[in-house]
């Protein structure tokens, strides 16, 4: 089964789901403030991500309003801890698939590459 990661007020997320259940395709949604991610799942996601800088929403209001100080983590342990205490800073949603393939974000186009829906 599929899983998004998201948050559940965050609009993107929203479209996702609903594309999601549009097309048929059974999945859960974890918030990840509630439930947030281990620090190794981190280390994965990023893995597959591109990196923990990849992962990180720039542009989102969390990120402005960090600290400088915290902007420049320069270690893995750094960023798990940032993304730990601050999940909201994940691009979202993340889209964890049953053969433990991961990205990030959403568009009507990539969901139907993503899924196999002509």
């Amino acid at each position: 089964m599929t899983t998004i990661h998201g948050l559940k007020n965050c609009d993107t997320c929203k479209k996702a789901r609903k594309w999601l259940d549009r097309f048929g395709v059974e999945h859960r949604f974890v918030d990840y403030r509630d439930d947030k991610p281990t620090p190794e799942t981190l280390v994965a996601w990023a893995g597959q991500l591109g990196g923990f800088e990849a992962m990180v929403n720039k542009s989102s209001t969390t990120w402005r309003q960090l600290p400088d100080n915290r902007k420049g983590a320069a270690s893995d342990a750094e960023w798990k801890l940032l993304l730990r205490e601050y999940p909201q800073l994940i691009r979202r949603p993340v889209v964890v698939t049953d053969d433990g393939t991961v990205t990030q974000g959403f568009s009507d186009n990539g969901f139907k590459k993503r899924f196999g829906i002509a």
